[in-house]
């Protein structure tokens, strides 16, 4: 096979990859966003194109580890800039009636809104550990710090999270 047969083989391969796991990885930079759809595609983007230049070494490997890591890290540089657009509000929306489909939909907005609330080192640890159930060795690896360090990140986040999410509403029934 030449090198267009290989290039070919390569860029396959890689949208293969792209087409299996977007869904999970755009889910993933949601919620590393605390929500913002538009910037977890911004990121997701960024780190897929990262992923297309290192293809050939981590195809074999771990090609969804890389993606998380630099999901990870791109999610900390960009909640450093100032302003995204976001504005905060007095009051959360009414909670829709049990049983409804929003309901579902709102919850998820909550947590995202909760998320959004974390450091961004935080809401990784949390969102590594605990959606995409990595263990803490791989969760310290992606944030690229000691294993007592992600374990911090992700007990702060979670202790912080139970408090933003504190006042539940009883279903009526």
């Amino acid at each position: 096979m030449g090198f267009e047969g290989t290039e070919q083989a390569r860029a396959g391969e890689y949208d293969a990859f792209v087409a299996a796991r977007w869904s999970g990885l755009f889910h993933l930079a949601r919620l590393l966003t605390g929500g913002d759809r538009h910037r977890a595609e911004d990121l997701l983007q960024e780190s897929l194109v990262r992923l297309w230049f290192v293809w050939p070494r981590v195809a074999d490997e771990a090609p969804e580890a890389y993606v998380r890591k630099v999901l990870a890290r791109a999610a900390a540089r960009s909640a450093r800039r100032r302003w995204w657009g976001e504005r905060p509000v007095e009051e959360l929306p009414e909670v829709a009636a049990a049983g409804d489909l929003s309901a579902a939909v709102a919850e998820r907005s909550r947590l995202e809104a909760a998320l959004a609330q974390l450091t961004p080192r935080q809401r990784a640890a949390v969102v590594l550990r605990y959606y995409q159930d990595l263990p803490d060795r791989q969760v310290a690896e992606v944030l690229g710090c000691p294993v007592g360090t992600a374990r911090s990140h992700a007990a702060r986040g979670v202790a912080r999270l139970r408090r933003l999410l504190a006042d539940v509403i009883e279903p009526v029934g």
